[in-house]
């Protein structure tokens, strides 16, 4: 019983450390591109992927270094992040939308 407790306390740190890189990632990302890109695919605006991306960074922190668990909040964090990563950052960068090849 004990080394079941145990696995699970170790799956969920793990998870919420993912949780966190990913967060992290995405915000620091949203930083770097410029904001005409966001406006220019029609992706909301910098100001809005900056206070979603930061806040689920910060949510994944509290709940990373808090108890560890992975809560409601922290799931909605990470897919936030996951949206970010996945539809907002290749239309921004150039590298998702068909008018921009690079030959």
């Amino acid at each position: 019983m004990a080394t079941a407790l145990l696995f699970e306390i170790v799956l969920f740190r793990v998870l919420s450390l993912a949780a966190l890189v990913l967060g992290l990632w995405a915000f620091i990302d949203a930083v770097r591109h410029p904001a005409p890109n966001y406006q220019r695919e029609n992706k909301r605006t910098k100001g809005f992927w900056l206070g979603m991306t930061g806040v689920s960074a910060v949510v994944c922190a509290f709940t990373f270094l808090g108890s560890g668990g992975a809560g409601f909040l922290q799931l909605i964090a990470a897919c936030i992040s996951c949206v970010y990563l996945a539809d907002v950052r290749p239309a921004v960068s150039g590298k998702g939308s068909p008018g921009y090849f690079n030959y």
